[in-house]
């Protein structure tokens, strides 16, 4: 018998997205899965679109509204798969992602085993999804590829994992007190319970970039900045578990000095303790730029209001781009490959 393999997905405000994303987990080529849908108490209609998909295979279920990590840890509660495919409710998985991971698994033979995969980003029109591989998209070993992810700025996908039961638990559940970045502190801590990660090539998810209102976008409110912060001193923390070693330290200073300009000026008392964290770590950080072009701005108004401006002009042509990719594709059928559920 198959092992069962449970997709949970957590849903908020994810109503436009919500039936691609549940056709592209019943169409599924590994038979014996379960789908679980934790809604967090979104206001719109994502809970009446995901009931619309109920039945043997299909459970969908609503909490009042406490993140996305409290409903992940509901979902995984009620899972009672093998395996786990967490999926994001505005992302889709290609039909055989599941299948092929899950071939690697049985090859292996060690549940431990961290399993990764590629990821296209998209908008609105999937025939569009363009992959961009990094370093991250190989066989590693868990020291070297939170080397990699912090070292040199990257990240992969959540739904890009499939992680065994055993794994899972081994992890612990998503910590509640982070609302962003909570996968970036969920997976380091799978990674210091695995014997590796394994990327299988073909395996695709496709990340939808859906804006300002996506869990991940990142912006100046105290609760945002607070969670990334914690997740910052968590990841140090975590990569020197593992080796304290000088391009240990290196990997992470640098981490630090990427997010620090997030910090400046909004909340100059956590910018103090990044800066004391890189001290610790043997280095300092430099004061955050500037675009060239906002550089005059800067000169005669301060950081600050070039800051804004510079945020406020790449809001605005994200915004304009989005427009136009969902204008074109609007006389477009790219979605073709995930029209079919059945439950």
């Amino acid at each position: 018998m198959q092992p069962l393999v449970s997709i949970l997905i957590p849903a908020y405000r994810a109503a436009p997205w919500i039936a691609a994303t549940l056709r592209s987990a019943l169409g599924q080529t590994w038979s014996n899965k379960e789908i679980i849908v934790v809604d967090d108490g979104s206001p719109d209609e994502t809970f009446e679109i995901a009931k619309g998909f109920a039945g043997p295979r299909v459970q969908v279920v609503m909490q009042r509204n406490a993140g996305a990590s409290s409903a992940r840890n509901w979902a995984f509660e009620l899972a009672q798969g093998d395996y786990v495919q967490w999926l994001d409710a505005d992302d889709l998985l290609a039909p055989d992602k599941v299948a092929r991971q899950m071939q690697t698994s049985a090859e292996i033979g060690d549940s431990r085993m961290l399993l990764s995969s590629p990821f296209a980003t998209f908008m609105h029109r999937l025939s569009k999804a363009a992959f961009h591989p990094t370093a991250l998209w190989n066989d590693l070993s868990p020291l070297e590829w939170l080397l990699r992810k912090m070292g040199q700025n990257l990240h992969m996908q959540t739904s890009t994992w499939l992680v065994s039961r055993e794994l899972t638990q081994a992890a612990g559940p998503w910590d509640t007190r982070i609302s962003l970045d909570d996968d970036g502190e969920y997976f380091c801590r799978v990674l210091l319970a695995s014997s590796g990660v394994r990327f299988v090539p073909g395996a695709s998810v496709f990340y939808r970039a859906s804006g300002p209102t996506r869990m991940s976008n990142v912006d100046m409110s105290n609760k945002k900045l607070e969670s990334q912060f914690l997740s910052m001193q968590l990841h140090v923390q975590y990569l020197r578990s593992l080796e304290d070693s000088e391009r240990v330290r290196q990997a992470c200073r640098y981490y630090l000095q990427t997010w620090l300009p997030y910090f400046v000026p909004e909340r100059m008392d956590l910018v103090a303790q990044l800066r004391e964290m890189a001290r610790a770590l043997g280095g300092e950080l430099e004061n955050p730029g500037i675009r060239p072009k906002y550089a005059p701005v800067a000169r005669i108004f301060g950081y600050p209001t070039a800051k804004r401006a510079q945020n406020s002009v790449s809001r605005l042509k994200w915004a304009a781009v989005r427009r136009w990719d969902k204008l074109m594709a609007l006389g477009e059928r790219g979605q073709k490959g995930y029209a079919s559920p059945s439950s």
